[in-house]
């Protein structure tokens, strides 16, 4: 065995014995799959690799060749979804505006078939995009068809494409470790899942919905504190005078999946990292258990990426990052000035990226559409109508709600001063 391999243990850099290695790299490498749907051209390398990453216990040079290989074969999945997803007939426009059907058994065949200078149609609107065939414009036919998502992800996406360059162009040597093989192949199952349609729970890139319950947020301002716990612990603790509670609908499950954002929960305003929505309150401690006595608590899911977001920008502030229904609800005499509708997973990625625009980084940020400088996109700028419009179109709800205003001590903002 490598001696090398012993370094790497589940606690970080360490020493292990040879056969707890062997145990513990089995299970890294082991716990890494695909979903039963995904083609057999892909399946196949992927599994070749999961069966050669082993053999780095011996040589521990095979785990740069695992990683480096791991790179070429995200063209292949997402080359063989793109003859999946036609069914083997691919519509194609030729540089004199001819269409034509073209019938491929695999994608070699299609690129003997395509003509230079055609197009394809992307996107739920069909429009006929031009099409190389190569790698970017593979990456850019499975955004528009809803295949990959995530605004940070597409950040991501371009790094695979750079490295995958790199491997397939080298110039240098390099040695990766069994954490970067690891890490590489994690995420190319995470993407050929997606592309088939099948996020990763607990995923680091394109992640399943995570599970919401019901929790408890109580504050005092005489005390200067806020707790949080999970609803059906709310009777074990006894508060004194002065408290208040809300309840909401959140990701916390201690030890598992925790928005670190609840502190500065909001009503109105995205101040936490996942959707959060007010379910009761405010009011005392017995209140809120009365209602939970009445009330049957659910579990759902939520899906943070590429959510919509809206900003209000009123000539001297910006607004925080608001929902489309919440904005909709918001009085219209109250609500003067530009308004932007921009997507991104995070409010605070949303917020970062308007907040750029108005302080004169246009040339790094841009004004609208898919922003190369950050992990945004503006989808207009404009009137609140236009807004709520934008953010219809997007797919996301527009009704108005109007939920109590209420939101914890914590200081957080619900504006900012902007200097251009």
């Amino acid at each position: 065995m490598d001696e090398r391999i012993l370094h790497f243990t589940p606690a970080g850099l360490g020493h292990m014995e040879p056969e707890d290695a062997l145990a513990f790299q089995q299970h890294v490498i082991g716990r890494i799959s695909l979903a039963a749907d995904v083609a057999e051209g892909t399946r196949r390398r992927f599994e070749q690799l999961r069966h050669v990453y082993r053999y780095g216990l011996l040589c521990y040079d095979v785990f740069t060749m695992v990683g480096d290989a791991a790179l070429l074969v995200f063209e292949q999945a997402l080359r063989d979804r793109f003859i999946e997803f036609h069914k083997g007939v691919v519509p194609v426009r030729d540089s004199q505006g001819q269409v034509q059907q073209l019938a491929v058994r695999d994608y070699a065949d299609f690129m003997t078939q395509y003509p230079r200078n055609s197009r394809i149609q992307m996107g739920p609107d069909r429009q006929w995009e031009r099409f190389t065939g190569m790698l970017d414009s593979l990456y850019r036919w499975a955004r528009c068809e809803g295949l990959l998502r995530g605004e940070r992800n597409r950040g991501a996406e371009r790094a695979v494409k750079e490295l995958r360059n790199m491997v397939a162009h080298p110039n240098g040597y390099h040695l990766d470790s069994p954490v970067d093989a690891a890490r590489t192949m994690s995420d190319l199952a995470e993407v050929i899942n997606q592309l088939w349609g099948h996020p990763t729970p607990g995923g680091r890139l394109y992640p399943a919905p995570i599970e919401r319950s019901v929790v408890a947020i109580g504050w005092s301002d005489a005390e200067g504190r806020i707790a949080i716990c999970q609803a059906e612990n709310l009777h074990e603790g006894e508060h004194a005078e002065g408290w208040t509670f809300v309840l909401i609908q959140a990701v916390f499950t201690p030890g598992e999946a925790e928005d670190p954002e609840l502190w500065h929960f909001d009503s109105l305003f995205e101040n936490t990292a996942y959707p959060c929505d007010l379910l009761w309150g405010p009011g005392t401690q017995n209140q809120a258990l009365a209602w939970l006595e009445t009330t049957t608590a659910t579990v759902d899911a939520c899906d943070h990426l590429d959510r919509v977001f809206l900003l209000r920008y009123d000539g001297q502030q910006l607004h925080m990052p608001q929902r489309p229904d919440v904005a909709a609800g918001m009085d219209d005499d109250g609500q003067p000035g530009t308004w932007f509708a921009v997507r991104a997973d995070f409010p605070a990625d949303a917020f970062s990226h308007v907040r750029a625009l108005l302080e004169g980084n246009a040339s790094q940020h841009a004004a609208s559409g898919e922003c190369r400088g950050c992990h945004a996109t503006t989808l207009t700028r404009g009137t609140r109508a236009q807004a709520l419009a934008a953010a219809e179109r997007a797919g996301m709800g527009t009704k108005p709600v109007q939920p109590t205003d209420v939101r914890t001590p914590s200081w957080a903002p619900r504006a900012v001063t902007i200097t251009s």
